[in-house]
């Protein structure tokens, strides 16, 4: 059985920049449940490598899913696995552009594998990892 997937091809790719605000790790933190200091709290996180506040990793990675769901592969796109790899930290400030691209379209399932990536303003890669979606069949 084949599987068509007339709208997705090898190499396609979308993406979506946000900057990170206070507002917006103050209400992750609040939603979470993750307080941790580093991300809340100034003066702790002026003790640490990182000398200043950063924002949680996992509310950078949701733009991820922002763009999975919006844009590519778009609405009723249903996650299956994420992998995730953080490779620097996101500051209060930073615009964070996340990207998709295309890599595996399955001809027997309606399944799609995504490189996924999260730069900042600096071009600077600060997360990278690989999602499979399920397919919405129409």
């Amino acid at each position: 059985m084949t599987i068509p997937s007339p709208r997705l091809a090898l190499g396609q790719s979308a993406s979506l920049s946000r900057t990170i605000t206070e507002a917006d790790v103050a209400a992750f933190a609040q939603f979470t449940g993750d307080l941790n200091p580093v991300h809340l709290d100034e003066d702790y996180a002026r003790t640490t490598r990182f000398g200043r506040r950063i924002a949680h990793g996992m509310l950078s990675a949701s733009l991820i899913g922002a763009v999975l769901g919006g844009y590519l592969p778009g609405p009723g796109s249903i996650y299956l696995s994420q992998e995730l790899k953080f490779r620097a930290p996101v500051f209060i400030g930073d615009i964070v552009t996340a990207r998709v691209e295309v890599v595996k379209v399955r001809d027997d399932r309606p399944l799609v594998t995504l490189a996924t990536t999260c730069h900042n303003q600096h071009g600077e890669l600060v997360i990278e990892g690989q999602a499979v979606i399920l397919l919405e069949q129409a």
